[in-house]
């Protein structure tokens, strides 16, 4: 099976990390990835922004780097909804790449989902390694969780590692205040709903919050960093399951 990691930029530029335990997971689960070396961002925050032409050249060149593979896994859901759901909207004018986008999206999954649901794994490596020991809790971001469906696969997964337990946090499917570039636009808003994720966080008395969005991650450990906690890991899925922590 010929995946294609769609690396995401955030995860490129500021954990790449997270990008090699996405491709450890996916290797140890029999694929053969690839990573095109070209790629670049999905286009979300353009047209989040408005910047539709923009949007729509980014949609196409990953188009054309990605199309080849049977499937394209990325991990984070985010940036897989807007590859699935997002991009038949953004060419519909142009029938050609209109069809491309839809048979692209057909096959464009967030990680977890795809471990779960067409690999159907058994194990992760992260049970073997037992780096992460003690309780976590989940933070389920708004667009994995609303337009991907990414609930249960993460907890199960979870589940198959050795020496973690799962603490729920109150408000686990509240947004932590990130959303690209609304905590830009409105950076008081932003941090008033990241310091309530936080104190959920907090509350749980979990060792470590665990997230599928690096997004989401970098603002809640940033909150939490200003608010003067030091000791709480903020980490994502691929690290904790590859046992890359």
């Amino acid at each position: 099976m010929r995946v294609g990691l769609f690396v995401t930029c955030l995860v490129d530029l500021m954990r790449p990390r997270i990008g090699f335990a996405a491709l450890k997971l996916l290797e140890t689960a029999g694929c053969e990835v690839i990573v095109p070396e070209t790629q670049t961002c999905c286009g979300q925050p353009a047209w989040n922004s408005g910047d539709a032409p923009g949007a729509v050249a980014l949609a196409k060149k990953t188009i054309a780097e990605f199309e080849g593979f049977e499937y394209v896994v990325a991990p984070s859901g985010s940036c897989g909804d807007h590859i699935r759901t997002e991009y038949p909207t953004l060419l519909g004018a142009e029938p050609e790449w209109r069809d491309r986008a839809t048979a692209l999206a057909s096959r464009t999954y967030e990680l977890t989902d795809f471990l779960v649901n067409v690999l159907k794994v058994d194990s992760v490596p992260g049970d073997a390694d037992g780096l992460l020991q003690g309780s976590v809790t989940y933070h389920d971001s708004c667009t994995g969780l609303r337009s991907m469906g990414i609930k249960e696969q993460p907890r199960a997964l979870l589940a198959k590692v050795r020496g973690i337990q799962l603490k729920e946090m109150d408000g686990c499917e509240e947004c932590c205040g990130f959303g690209g570039t609304f905590s830009v636009k409105f950076g008081e808003v932003s941090a008033a709903i990241a310091e309530r994720k936080c104190n959920n966080v907090l509350a749980s008395g979990a060792r470590a919050v665990v997230g599928g969005d690096l997004g989401c991650l970098l603002n809640i450990e940033g909150k939490l960093r200003r608010m003067g906690n030091e000791t709480t890991q903020v980490l994502h899925i691929a690290e904790v399951l590859a046992g890359r922590v």
